[in-house]
């Protein structure tokens, strides 16, 4: 494992989204690549102003998407409480984001509410629904953006890593293939705050936490995907999800990155190998393959990932989470620091968070 401490990896887990977030506020979400290199250049390598007329217009760069403010809103939450309480996210949800939207896309911090949010406001503020009831079917990374705060917290505790995931993303969206993939990352994520690298073999230690019972997914083969033999149960490890083929794509990711009849040049170009669009099952693909390939470089695995274009804001975020915990925080270019909006602030609670991570 790498010589880095808990706190490092953690911290730079945290930073890395902040980084991943602001980092594709300027350019989100092009999906005509020429136009995309028409506005910022052949290649983007730093924080920019959204132009007028596109989503985000108004903010400046470096500065944090409605994805990072809910973000932070969760860090603040597990930094007060010490660890995952609904009752005091919710609570914070009600009293510091509701209020600022209305229901419509362009709205609230960042200028952009994302389609999970409405459909979770409309149930709590104009339906006058209680949590629990305001989960929506949107297919996309909105809850991985957040709880993966409480997959650094819980890093070292797995079962409560994916408890609290799990509860947390249904909060939003009900979808259960989306809990299902949500959880995985959050999963593994703990692994790599541990110390793991992602890579071929990670794949491998979420399948054993599965045998464990600490992990909440089938196991539908035998060791080493042999096939049921006459007489075993069905599947041989139940879990809440019914399959555990979200655990089991991360190492193919990996595989792809360091296999070397596997080229995807350049790197960025992950994006369309794996699709732009916003669902999650585009998004977690790219950035698994980005993290791995770029595990030991943060700045070239955040700004391929910006520079792929679509919703490049997602999987910055979720690249930018991957690659600083395995570069931790002493690999990220001060430079993205210099240039992140309160990055002060937000160092310090990532820092708390990360040493609850690390005395749990």
């Amino acid at each position: 494992m790498p010589n880095k401490t808990i706190r490092d990896r953690a911290s730079g887990a945290m930073m890395g989204a902040f980084i991943g977030d602001a980092m594709a506020l300027g350019p989100h979400w092009y999906y005509d690549l020429a136009e995309l290199r028409r506005d910022y250049g052949g290649w983007i390598d730093g924080y920019t102003d959204p132009k007028p007329g596109r989503y985000h217009d108004g903010l400046k760069a470096g500065q944090l998407s409605q994805a990072g403010f809910i973000l932070k809103l969760m860090l603040r939450s597990l930094v007060d409480c010490g660890g995952y309480y609904e009752t005091d996210f919710c609570r914070r949800m009600d009293e510091e984001l509701f209020p600022l939207l209305d229901g419509t896309p362009v709205s609230g911090p960042g200028g952009y509410t994302s389609q999970s949010i409405r459909e979770a406001w409309k149930r709590r503020v104009q339906q006058n629904l209680p949590w629990g009831q305001t989960g929506g079917h949107a297919d996309t990374t909105e809850a991985i953006e957040r709880t993966l705060a409480i997959a650094v917290r819980y890093a070292r505790q797995p079962a409560q890593l994916a408890s609290a995931v799990a509860g947390n993303t249904i909060l939003t969206q009900a979808d259960d293939t989306v809990v299902s993939m949500t959880v995985a990352f959050g999963a593994v994520l703990g692994l790599l705050v541990q110390g793991h690298r992602l890579d071929a073999e990670l794949s491998a230690k979420l399948m054993e936490l599965v045998e464990k019972g600490e992990l909440p997914f089938h196991s539908v083969t035998r060791d080493n995907f042999q096939p049921p033999r006459p007489g075993d149960p069905d599947p041989p490890r139940a879990g809440r999800f019914a399959s555990p083929d979200a655990l089991l794509s991360p190492s193919y990711m990996a595989r792809a990155a360091v296999d070397p009849e596997i080229r995807i040049e350049p790197a960025w170009k992950a994006s369309i190998v794996y699709g732009m669009p916003c669902a999650i099952y585009h998004q977690l693909p790219a950035a698994y393959y980005l993290a791995a390939r770029f595990h030991n470089d943060f700045e070239s695995a955040v700004l391929h990932a910006v520079n792929g274009g679509g919703q490049n804001q997602a999987r910055a975020i979720l690249t930018g989470a991957l690659a600083g915990t395995q570069t931790g925080f002493s690999g990220i270019p001060q430079r993205f620091l210099d240039g992140l909006e309160e990055a002060p602030a937000l160092n310090k609670l990532a820092v708390d968070l990360a040493s609850k991570a690390e005395n749990p």
